[in-house]
């Protein structure tokens, strides 16, 4: 099946159904910049939750060089566009609805050849974003200084099945050498939602209220030069790039309905059991629960009711992912709608 093909099959599949007029496919572009930075794990200091120094080693060393994606008003990647502070080191979130082409122009203003490498939405050898040897040439490697334009298709599987929630998160990350490069903080979020229950223009789910990203995950700072007594100081066992409290700006207001978008890459030490305080959630529309299980490569979606005012935990349960600061707040205010 031609792209072409494919797109037209998904806007017949989205004309049909419960009489709603049919929604129009588009495609939706981004810009977006890899750049080197300095991040800082832990910008307040001090961990937040607790009032007090972290513990060592955590603390003793907490800007490391890394490379984040920078999403931009337009070609000239001039004006950034602003995050909210929650949204960490995470990269710009990218939104489609089912049906659409998502279009990503991609430069690279790092020394290093990079990539974008989406799951969850079509795409062709070109379009893929992975280093293959021999090289296929494309997007697989864009080399420093250069830039490729993606295009990726959110078909109908991309999107909410039966059953789920009206909006599905996928990652996106850079796989020259993914181990290393996701380690520097090269990953973003798609989010694809039903056209039946979001905003045509902006993509966004019109049947919630708040929508918060979070990415768990222990980021391995070591390095082959690396002593082993900094090894484990080098574990960054954080949310969205954050640890000891001080990821911010999730805020609420009592009766919001809140959508989590809960996500996870890593080793084998990154089993995250991430547990909401003072509240429940409905995971893909069935039960309640207020712990959801995370392996690397897991992309969840829930929904809360904030019922409880005031300020919670929302940290992984696994004992010494606790211990190392994987942890923050989120807080219900009780303003009411």
């Amino acid at each position: 099946m031609s792209w072409k093909t494919g797109r037209l099959a998904a806007c017949a599949l989205l004309a049909l159904g419960c009489g709603v007029a049919p929604y129009h496919p588009r495609t939706r572009t981004y810009y977006v910049r890899a750049e080197s930075v300095r991040w800082n794990f832990m910008p307040e200091g001090y961990d937040s939750v607790a009032g007090q120094r972290p513990p060592r080693p955590w603390g003793d060393s907490l800007v490391y060089p890394m490379v984040r994606y920078i999403g931009y008003t337009d070609s000239t990647f001039s004006t950034p566009i602003a995050q909210p502070p929650w949204q960490g080191i995470l990269g710009p979130t990218l939104r489609a609805l089912t049906g659409d082409t998502i279009r990503v122009v991609f430069r690279n203003a790092t020394r290093q050849p990079l990539s974008m490498h989406p799951h969850g939405v079509r795409y062709n050898a070109e379009n893929e974003g992975a280093l293959y040897n021999p090289p296929r040439g494309g997007g697989d490697s864009v080399t420093p200084g250069g830039t490729f334009t993606y295009n990726w298709l959110a078909g109908r599987e991309s999107g909410p099945q039966a059953g789920e929630l009206s909006s599905k998160v996928w990652l996106y990350h850079s796989h020259v050498h993914p181990e290393s490069e996701i380690n520097a903080g090269l990953v973003g979020a798609i989010i694809v939602a039903d056209p039946a229950h979001a905003n045509a223009v902006t993509a966004v789910p019109t049947d919630v209220d708040k929508e918060f990203i979070t990415f768990w995950m222990i980021f391995d700072e070591n390095g082959p030069g690396s002593p082993a007594r900094d090894e484990e100081m080098n574990l960054k066992h954080s949310i969205n790039g954050l640890f000891f409290g001080n990821l911010r700006g999730l805020v609420m207001a009592k009766g919001d309905r809140v959508r989590w978008y809960v996500t996870a890459l890593g080793s084998e030490s990154d089993l995250h059991t991430p547990h909401w305080h003072g509240a429940k959630l409905q995971l893909d529309t069935r039960s309640y629960l207020d712990v959801v299980e995370l392996l690397p490569g897991s992309m969840k979606v829930a929904d809360m009711i904030a019922r409880n005012p005031g300020v919670w935990m929302l940290h992984c349960h696994v004992n010494d992912h606790m211990t190392a600061g994987m942890y923050t707040t989120y807080t219900i205010t009780d303003a009411g709608r």
